[in-house]
């Protein structure tokens, strides 16, 4: 809609200049008459476009070709050809929207395809956490409590300082700690902290 009034201002002005420049090629100079005619030629594609008569020929045109459609495909099939007319799943637009009205719904429709898309895929996400965290193969809150070395409801700086100690007992990198148990202190610990 905005273009169609900038093409229909950009005419205007174009449509004044044809004017002055017809009044000074027939008193000054005709060879001034051939720009008018430009400026002329060019104010009508501009309104033509601007109306959207351009867009209405277009279609017509091409529901024309469309209704023409069989005899041409067999023709072409025959000469080798595939041809580039259109397909019967596409109709015009015939409610008077212009070519830019169409594309512009058209591409929010693309875009709002893309947000519904993209929230299905976040909300699936959020199930698949849910299934994961309802599933967690992890410890108890009172056995995270035990593997600590703590008395149930300790607060999170108690549950803090345990698992440090126990870390430091348990750690695969000390004489008597294994993998095994430092993955228990580590999940009983995300446990505690994540509730």
């Amino acid at each position: 809609m905005q273009y169609d009034r900038l093409i229909t201002g950009v005419a205007a002005v174009f449509a004044v200049l044809t004017g002055m420049l017809t009044v000074v090629g027939l008193l000054v100079n005709p060879a001034v008459l051939f720009l008018a005619l430009m400026f002329g030629a060019s104010t009508y594609f501009m309104y033509y476009h601007a109306s959207g008569k351009l867009a209405a020929g277009v279609y017509e045109r091409v529901e024309r070709r469309a209704a023409r459609g069989g005899a041409d495909r067999r023709s072409s099939a025959r000469r080798g050809g595939f041809g580039a007319g259109p397909r019967e799943e596409w109709t015009g637009p015939r409610d008077g929207r212009n070519v830019r009205d169409v594309a512009r719904e058209a591409r929010r429709r693309a875009s709002n395809g893309g947000r519904r898309q993209r929230q299905q895929r976040q909300a699936g996400r959020q199930r698949q956490r849910t299934r994961r965290a309802r599933r967690d193969d992890g410890p108890s809150v009172a056995e995270a409590y035990q593997r600590l070395d703590l008395e149930q409801g300790a607060d999170e700086s108690a549950v803090k300082t345990a698992y440090r100690e126990k870390v430091k007992e348990v750690h695969p990198d000390t004489d008597s700690g294994t993998e095994r148990e430092f993955k228990q202190v580590k999940a009983a610990y995300e446990r505690l902290t994540d509730d």
